[in-house]
């Protein structure tokens, strides 16, 4: 079978991450974007659901940006979880 060459770019921390998670697989990266291709080319979609994360959405956005005002403004108090947790004992 004839071979074809592929360059894909992408950020660097995206790749340093891909070939951790292809190491602990024992895979190449080539592997992975090869079992990518045949899922995609014999179901004919992408092979995972695509979705937008509702943390981003503009209404999640828009509180944020009024919760980190209000505190910068002076309003409102910060909160410590690791102490809370300890306090009862």
């Amino acid at each position: 079978m004839a071979t074809a060459t592929i360059n894909i770019r992408m950020d660097e921390r995206t790749k340093r991450d891909m070939e951790a998670v292809c190491k602990d697989l024992g895979m190449s990266m080539t592997t992975a974007f090869t079992i990518f291709a045949k899922k995609m080319g014999r179901e004919r979609r992408i092979p995972f659901e695509v979705s937008v994360d509702p943390f981003y959405s503009e209404e999640n956005l828009a509180h944020l940006r009024r919760s980190v005002d209000a505190l910068n403004a002076g309003h409102g108090a910060a909160h410590d979880l690791i102490d809370a947790t300890y306090e009862d004992e």
